[in-house]
């Protein structure tokens, strides 16, 4: 398979801005009657019927898009038509990542979003009902079929090339780089005692160590450092757990739905910023014309640093963690959580006391944050937000997210993150990865003429405030008409 590379600048879209081009298709089945699924059975050459307990019913795309609903979910996997409905609530990455699919080809998400194949089609098997009709398309009709041919194509190539697979020095040193961190703040209080200087310098060391823990535990929760998912399991414990202190079952149901549907309302968790904020073309006017006001979103973008930056990390999200733990029952979560504040208390308890020690951590989660919303925040934000389209995974990940120039700070500061685009498209791909496929993404996104958004890294902060201003404008307009 070839590409031609076009060549790219600073906040450069490579190929022309378009809209999504669907294709359309002929179907040689024949439609469907009174809105029930054609059955047929399979044949041999010879013309007899298969053996009857080995037939599989046939279904039309018509009759499959009308099990998209929360108690009736239906999904087309290469083909094969699985009925999730009684399993969903079992799914590791939690329901609604089935329920965002239902009545859709969810196949290059199922490849994406797993790492042990085998496993997970021992799952599959007895919720398989049938598969499509001949003469049905792969994908729905709206989808265009080179461009999902084009993008498996290039996952093979990428497959062969072994950029699935992991280089374990690169997260040994990673791994290093947080432990001799939250060693040197151990050493800094033991030996100069617990003075204004080496409390500052102390929380500097932490939260470098916070947030490169972010990064760690964002690449083994996607399952792309082991081999065998139960060693991610095990690692994601560990570091998102242990070394910081959330949940990574709520992160993983979170995340999730973040993957397989970015800003698409309301599937998305992570654009539902309500009553905050209102992000995007949809929410302004939707809370402008119900004239809701929880604050003046006119001013937004200011609120933006005084509420966001500082608190996203210490308040939100670990709100949302201890929420999660609770209410859910996550008890395996919650000891390992445990462990974490247990750590702090006997390392960092005997020179600041228990509640010394409490405002040492949330202190140093107030530091990490801006960190982690800026670096989270910048490729989604200003991107396409919208109600589901039921696009192609490739263009799903491509309009929705955007590029940070990548050097080697740019690397470093972001955990890689600079490269969403790439991760968005195979997030069980490792890090180190993402640079060497960024020239076939650009190529294939030239090709078919979609947005390739790459900007300098300042520019990607500005561009979350501008936004914000933007939709506090458009909110304005119609809140005030």
């Amino acid at each position: 398979m070839e590409f031609k590379e076009k060549p790219d600048s600073n906040a450069t879209l490579v190929g022309k801005s378009q809209p999504y081009l669907g294709e359309k298709h002929q179907a040689d089945g024949k439609p469907v009657a009174n809105g029930k699924a054609e059955v047929y059975v399979k044949q041999e050459t010879n013309g007899k019927h298969a053996v009857p307990g080995k037939s599989l019913n046939m279904y039309s795309w018509q009759e499959i898009q009308k099990h998209n609903q929360q108690t009736d979910q239906w999904l087309v996997i290469n083909r094969k038509v699985h009925d999730v409905t009684s399993w969903a609530h079992r799914h590791p990455g939690g329901q609604q990542v089935l329920s965002h699919h239902a009545g859709e080809d969810a196949t290059d998400a199922f490849r994406a979003m797993h790492l042990d194949l085998d496993v997970v089609r021992l799952y599959l098997k007895p919720l398989l009902i049938g598969e499509l009709a001949p003469g049905e398309p792969s994908q729905e009709r709206n989808k265009n079929s080179q461009l999902v041919e084009d993008f498996r194509e290039m996952r093979r190539l990428l497959e062969a090339k072994n950029m699935f697979k992991a280089n374990l020095g690169f997260y040994f040193l990673h791994l290093a780089q947080i432990l001799i961190l939250e060693a040197l703040a151990w050493l800094l209080v033991w030996n100069f005692g617990s003075c204004w200087t080496v409390t500052i310098l102390i929380s500097f060391l932490l939260t470098i160590s916070q947030a490169q823990s972010s990064f760690l535990q964002h690449d083994v929760g996607h399952l792309c450092v082991f081999k065998k998912s139960k060693w991610n399991h095990l690692m994601h414990k560990f570091v998102m757990c242990h070394l910081k202190g959330f949940s990574t079952n709520w992160w993983n149901y979170q995340h999730s739905q973040h993957h397989v549907k970015p800003n698409i309302y309301p599937k998305d968790p992570d654009i539902n910023m309500g009553p905050l904020f209102v992000v995007g073309d949809l929410q302004p006017v939707k809370y402008g014309k119900k004239k809701m006001k929880y604050i003046n979103y006119e001013k937004q973008h200011l609120y933006f640093y005084m509420i966001l930056l500082p608190l996203l990390m210490p308040v939100y999200f670990n709100l949302q963690s201890m929420q999660a733990v609770y209410l859910r029952r996550y008890w395996v979560d919650m000891a390992w959580i445990s462990s974490f504040y247990i750590r702090y208390f006997i390392t960092f308890g005997p020179f600041y006391g228990i509640f010394g020690t409490v405002l040492l951590i949330y202190f140093v989660k107030l530091l990490e944050s801006p960190w982690i919303a800026y670096v989270t925040q910048m490729s989604h934000i200003p991107m396409k937000m919208s109600l589901e389209e039921n696009w192609d995974w490739f263009s799903t990940q491509v309009l929705t997210t955007c590029n940070v120039e990548q050097s080697f700070f740019n690397d470093w500061f972001t955990g890689h993150l600079n490269f969403q685009i790439e991760h968005h498209l195979f997030p069980t791909m490792p890090r180190h990865n993402y640079h060497k496929v960024a020239p076939l993404v650009r190529s294939l996104c030239a090709k078919h003429g979609l947005q390739y958004v790459k900007k300098p890294l300042l520019q990607a902060f500005g561009d979350i405030v501008r936004t914000l201003k933007k939709s506090g404008a458009l909110w304005a307009k119609v809140y005030y008409e």
